[in-house]
């Protein structure tokens, strides 16, 4: 990084990668020193990435670290030829990456009015804002229940899932304010496991509300999607169909979903 930088990175924050994580040869996370200035609501993006000659390479990655860690937390898939994620997956540890200091998401409550049970929709990385999310001690305060599901090909893809449970059982502050109000779901829909299917299938044939107690409905849950294309559009349409509006930041609704993806 040299004193005249291209006008390019001017604004941008260069921040220290702290820790790396390898979940599978698919995804990674890893962890970076927080500016002291960053402030953002938890379920928010960031745009972040790695020099890049006279122009930055940055893509919108979910924060997955709640809003009062000291440092700030990235999931990510891993794409071979993905311009930044090819080259972003063989981070080290006292590597530099670049982050635009304004963050912005619908995945947050001030999108959702208020409801009793929070559902967290999200299919593989598409979990990175829930981590957040579910970490929140707000959370807690406006839902009296909160339901996390991810879904995913193959069950070593469900770890990190699994790791965000421990990292609450164990944090004795956050196991406190969390309770028994957080339930994880994930299932698999190549590799069998105890639980298999889309969520999609388990909301359409009764699954989901024999799991969890209820069936989604628009007056009491509210809901947010993360996750593919195709995986939006068809939740988006099961949550329209039971009545719900999507919510924005201008216009909350029963429920979100996030149109920012990682390339």
């Amino acid at each position: 990084m040299s004193d005249e930088l291209p006008k390019a990175y001017r604004g941008l924050d260069f921040l220290t990668v702290t820790e790396v994580r390898h979940w599978t040869d698919k995804t990674f996370s890893f962890r970076c020193e927080r500016p002291a200035s960053l402030r953002f609501r938890s379920g928010e993006f960031a745009m972040i990435g790695l020099e890049n000659g006279d122009k930055p390479l940055l893509r919108a990655y979910s924060i997955a670290s709640p809003n009062w860690a000291d440092d700030l937390e990235f999931y990510s898939i891993k794409v071979p030829d993905g311009p930044l994620t090819s080259r972003l997956q063989h981070l080290k540890v006292g590597d530099k990456i670049v982050i635009r200091p304004k963050v912005t998401g619908t995945l947050v409550h001030d999108a959702l009015i208020p409801g009793k049970r929070l559902v967290l929709f999200s299919t593989g990385t598409g979990i990175a804002p829930f981590a957040s999310v579910i970490r929140d001690p707000e959370t807690y305060e406006k839902f009296d229940e909160v339901i996390l599901t991810q879904t995913c090909r193959e069950v070593k893809e469900l770890d990190y899932g699994h790791h965000l449970m421990e990292e609450i059982a164990n944090d004795e502050l956050l196991s406190e304010i969390v309770g028994d109000k957080l339930t994880y779901i994930g299932t698999t829909t190549r590799e069998d496991s105890p639980l298999m299917g889309r969520m999609t299938d388990w909301l359409r044939d009764g699954r989901f509300a024999e799991y969890t107690g209820a069936p989604l409905t628009a007056e009491t849950d509210r809901v947010m999607i993360c996750g593919s294309m195709d995986m939006l559009k068809d939740h988006k349409d099961i949550c329209l169909d039971i009545g719900m509006k999507e919510g924005a930041n201008s216009d909350p609704g029963e429920f979100v979903i996030e149109k920012a993806f990682v390339g």
